[in-house]
């Protein structure tokens, strides 16, 4: 049950819908920190840490069978090269990656094996993704103080919908960034990219794979809540902000791996599945909380910027946040 408080809907006297300017003017007038600290208790009062404990653990579940789907798919490729370059990019970002482990020999395995992988594999991420995808929709709800989300059928119908349409970009994007280094290793191990195509591709899928997450995620902004959103441009600014979160928290992530010494003798064959969670988790509260920057802006704009409802254990109690 959300306690945030409900965020009118709200457009331009001229029935135009808000946009990137609106964005940006009202970051100028209220000040970033002030917008930052009242969008995290919009998020919090919201339900944004249970609801992203949920995503992250969808999310977590359904990267393990879609790698399993794609090193199905390196076995079933005809073209032994080609297959190396998918079975070591996979193999390079797989949880608990090692050149024995299971999805290195996946990729290895017989045609017939690698069609059985990718049905699977692809089938159980696509369910997995959807229920992800509904969990979307209702922590957006919550964070924008709706109570309900959309009726099951609707919803879930929508969730797959969003699944068949968003998860080509997301996961081109998210590859791009993740793998994009172990792939062009394959690629210049097995087709002799050279030194030119490889600087090139390195420098280019910095800029694509932002840019593809950015807009496919101000996108899921833009259906998930059930309510009329503002303009993509003006969702892009939450968006930006939940993409730099994500890769922040994976560089971070992987810096602690590598200076630790002690990650994978901790947790042992385990150590990978760790990390995929902690970076699911941190990932999902940056969405979440990029959901509730575009949410407390508006909030803003309608001049109810006050992120909770008021506490009914506390009678006297005032919103230290100035309406303007």
């Amino acid at each position: 049950m959300t306690t945030a408080r409900l965020v009118p809907v709200t457009v331009e006297m001229d029935g135009e819908e808000l946009d990137a300017e609106d964005a940006w003017h009202l970051v100028r007038r209220h000040g970033l920190k002030a917008i930052a600290v009242q969008s995290f208790r919009r998020f919090r009062y919201g339900d944004g840490f249970t609801n992203s404990r949920a995503l992250a653990l969808q999310t977590a579940l359904a990267v393990v069978p879609f790698l399993l789907a794609v090193a199905g798919i390196a076995a079933d490729v005809d073209d032994d090269a080609w297959s190396r370059v998918i079975g070591t990019t996979v193999n390079a970002v797989a949880p608990g990656g090692g050149s024995d482990d299971a999805l290195a020999r996946a990729a290895e395995g017989s045609e017939e094996s690698g069609e059985v992988a990718l049905v699977l594999g692809l089938g159980l991420a696509a369910l997995t993704m959807m229920t992800a995808m509904a969990q979307v929709e209702r922590g957006s709800n919550r964070i924008y103080g709706i109570r309900r989300d959309r009726p099951a059928l609707w919803k879930y119908g929508r969730a797959a919908v969003f699944t068949a349409v968003l998860a080509a970009p997301v996961g081109l994007g998210l590859a791009l960034l993740v793998a994009g280094g172990a792939f062009a290793d394959a690629m210049t191990e097995e087709y002799g990219w050279s030194d030119g195509a490889r600087v090139a591709f390195e420098v280019a899928r910095w800029p694509l794979g932002l840019v593809l997450l950015v807009v496919t995620i101000a996108t899921l902004f833009n259906h998930a809540p059930r309510r009329r959103q503002p303009a993509l441009s003006w969702l892009a600014l939450g968006s930006g902000v939940a993409v730099v979160l994500g890769a922040t928290a994976a560089a971070a992530l992987a810096l602690y791996v590598r200076l630790s010494g002690s990650f994978d003798t901790t947790y042992g064959p385990l150590a990978g599945i760790i990390a995929l969670l902690v970076w699911s988790q941190l990932s999902a509260m940056g969405l979440f909380y990029g959901i509730a920057v575009c949410a407390q802006l508006e909030a803003i704009r309608a001049h109810d910027p006050d992120p909770a409802l008021d506490d009914p254990g506390r009678p006297h109690h005032q919103s230290v946040s100035k309406r303007v």
